[in-house]
């Protein structure tokens, strides 16, 4: 290939791509989730808007978007749900544990750990 050919297919390569990343729709960052207590709250009101949305019979591109964006935010809260029982998980095997070797003073204290956090979960 000549020089000329070889600019050519570069920058029509780069064209190409930058085209591609310009109509791809906006990031956000959704709304945080810092505590446990926030993820389960984020992620009932989200899911409800995102149940409404979807039992639409059509959706506008507003109405796209709008799932485009609620969708970061239900991202944010399983991530810290997922973080979150991740430790829970840990906790509950301690109380396993020590009911096994009859540790009860493990038992209440790291089943009460367990508890206080799994009753964020359930209400």
């Amino acid at each position: 290939m000549t020089f000329l050919k070889l600019t050519c297919t570069a920058l029509l390569a780069v064209s190409v791509s930058a085209m591609a990343h310009s109509e791809r729709p906006d990031h956000f960052e959704g709304k945080a989730s810092n505590t446990l207590t926030e993820a389960v709250q984020n992620f009932s009101v989200y899911n409800a808007r995102l149940a409404e949305l979807v039992a639409l019979d059509t959706l506008t591109p507003h109405q796209l978007h709008e799932v485009h964006q609620l969708t970061y935010t239900l991202e944010n809260a399983l991530e810290k749900m997922r973080e979150e029982l991740a430790e829970l998980a840990e906790v509950l095997e301690e109380v396993h544990v020590a009911s096994e070797y009859s540790d009860a003073a493990t038992v209440k204290a790291r089943g009460q750990v367990y508890l206080d956090t799994a009753g964020k979960l359930v209400r």
